[in-house]
């Protein structure tokens, strides 16, 4: 069990004890999220010294209080590691970026137990987050056939300040995808709500039904050939099969989609994350990455 002794300073006093603790995890790198910290209070894994009292979430915390915080060791049963080869651009003791290959499952799911992005992370990195001890070090996913750049993250601290930054759509995300047909302007955006899908349950669509969420797609039209468009494409929410989503219902499907799309020639989904960017975790100062559009884009382009 790791154990975290705090005491109140006088400039923290009348401060609500979950925001407090959760500053100071952040300032301090300890890793612990604000909802994390809630149910160790509720569950009585945080104490003050000397005192047997039920602490709340919500209540003022005084100088010179002493805070014991205890967090047990997390239950096995994390993943396998697997040798499975990975193209690493770049990597700290904070993090590491991917590019990520098409057809390779980002995390163990139903159906997708082995072989998994998370499997090769583990044989190849000593040390990952483990906030979710089934996906560590993963922050954000890709779809399975979706290439490209994924940010991983080395520990909790980092995990959480790229979390952060993703909720707060401030992370930057360039796609680059070929779609059915000649679209119609050199740029655009794409804002309409998303839900599942009302018969294909495993389907994403646009929808404004009561449960569907806000969607942002900014697109750009970098060519345009005799039955496909290269865009690039900036999402500014994250949600499931977004980018798949906006343009199935624009009307220009992204090419190898068989869910949303149609039958075409192209060998897979030809959609690529080519570019990422954030605020360091350690430095605070931001980072972009960038990677080469696949092969087979840049074929496919030639023939067209």
């Amino acid at each position: 069990m790791q154990e975290y002794f705090i005491t109140v300073a006088p400039a923290d006093a009348g401060k609500r004890l979950d925001l407090f603790l959760a500053d100071f995890s952040k300032n301090n790198r300890f890793g612990l999220s604000r909802e994390f910290i809630k149910k160790l209070i509720l569950t009585g894994q945080i104490t003050l010294k000397n005192k047997e009292v039920s602490l709340k979430p919500h209540e003022k915390i005084k100088a010179g209080a002493e805070i014991i915080i205890r967090v047990e060791e997390k239950k096995a049963g994390c993943p396998a590691a697997e040798d499975i080869p990975l193209e690493i651009i770049y990597q700290d003791k904070d993090l590491a970026i991917i590019n990520k290959p098409a057809g390779l499952v980002v995390h163990p799911a139903p159906g997708n137990a082995k072989h998994t992005l998370v499997n090769a992370l583990l044989a190849c990195f000593k040390h990952l987050s483990d906030i979710n001890p089934q996906r560590p070090g993963i922050v954000h996913r890709l779809d399975k056939d979706t290439s490209g750049l994924l940010v991983i993250a080395k520990n909790n601290h980092a995990h959480l300040f790229l979390a952060e930054q993703f909720a707060e759509h401030s992370i930057k995300r360039r796609y680059i995808a070929l779609v059915q047909g000649k679209v119609e302007f050199d740029e655009g955006v794409i804002e309409l709500p998303i839900a599942r899908h009302p018969l294909k349950r495993m389907n994403m669509a646009v929808s404004f039904a009561k449960d569907s969420k806000y969607a942002k797609t900014v697109y750009r039209t970098l060519e345009r050939r005799k039955d496909c468009s290269l865009l690039e494409l900036e999402p500014f929410t994250g949600r499931t099969h977004q980018l798949r989503v906006h343009l199935a219902h624009l009307g220009h499907p992204i090419l190898g989609d068989v869910k949303y799309g149609r039958n075409n020639n192209f060998i897979r989904l030809a959609l690529h994350a080519i570019s990422l960017g954030f605020l360091h975790p350690e430095s605070k100062k931001f980072m972009e990455f960038s990677c080469q559009l696949p092969i087979e884009f840049k074929e496919f382009i030639k023939k067209t």
